[in-house]
């Protein structure tokens, strides 16, 4: 018997631009294209995929480094994209032209793709209505929770059973006080609709690691108010102080800006 998987590759993960690829046994995922088509496409082939493969691009909210790419590519390879209505609402005029078959208003009590069963959940940013998603295909989990200022309970209790969880970490708390932010930005990054810091993310993979999620990858890092190193080393010594060995009880990497990340296998 054939075992599914589901495979996971983060092409690109910061203020200049988001997207996650996600695929199953039957279908091609992206969620969010906040890069150009042209460079959606390039890190696509990167990770030998195209985007002539692919079967929707599901978008989390408007902001531009979440949707830039995303009409382009819809046009040009005929890809349906989904999004909750008040996304729609927020980010048409900046899409184009979208034809009225891949204009698809999601359901937050789930719908499908495909073998992919998607759970979308409400997360708290400064959006029309923004959403995190959890796609589950032949028993496995994979989440996405980025850009968002708290973690409610109903994105602990959704992302919660998951075998892999993308996971903001967008900045420490000390860097982003005497950083070169305006402090208007630097109050929206840490408000409860802004941006996760290293310790908020080290308190949910604590609970996750607890609840048995095997895989974290950390995402959205703060170019100006955060390094990958100081992420890992925060998260490390709270999982320490919480009993948990890494690379045992649970495996930590990053989503970059710049470059693709590993192509990991769920299952």
């Amino acid at each position: 018997m054939i075992k599914i998987t589901l495979k996971v590759c983060s092409l690109a993960s910061g203020s200049s631009g988001n997207s996650i690829y996600i695929g199953s046994k039957e279908k091609n995922i992206l969620v969010d294209a906040g890069l150009s088509g042209k460079e959606i496409a390039k890190r696509l082939k990167r990770a030998n995929l195209s985007i002539d493969d692919l079967d929707g691009i599901m978008i989390t909210h408007e902001h531009s480094d979440h949707i830039k790419g995303a009409g382009v590519l819809s046009r040009r390879c005929d890809i349906p994209l989904y999004a909750t209505e008040g996304t729609w609402e927020g980010c048409e005029d900046k899409l184009g032209k979208i034809a009225k078959k891949n204009r698809c208003i999601i359901n937050k009590s789930g719908f499908s793709i495909g073998d992919c069963d998607i759970k979308p959940f409400s997360i708290s940013h400064d959006a029309n209505d923004p959403v995190g998603y959890k796609v589950i295909s032949g028993g496995k989990r994979v989440s996405i929770a980025t850009d968002m200022g708290e973690i409610s309970e109903k994105v602990r209790t959704t992302i919660s059973d998951s075998d892999l969880v993308i996971l903001e970490s967008n900045h420490d708390l000390e860097m982003l006080k005497i950083g070169p932010y305006p402090w208007s930005l630097k109050k929206r990054v840490m408000s409860e609709k802004g941006h996760l810091s290293n310790d908020d993310a080290g308190a949910m993979v604590v609970e996750l690691a607890k609840n048995s999620v095997s895989r974290i990858l950390l995402a959205h890092l703060s170019k100006d108010n955060n390094v990958p190193e100081l992420a890992f080393l925060t998260i490390k010594n709270m999982l320490i102080d919480a009993g948990i060995e890494l690379d045992k009880d649970i495996m930590m990497d990053f989503a970059y800006q710049d470059k693709i990340s590993s192509v990991y296998e769920v299952g």
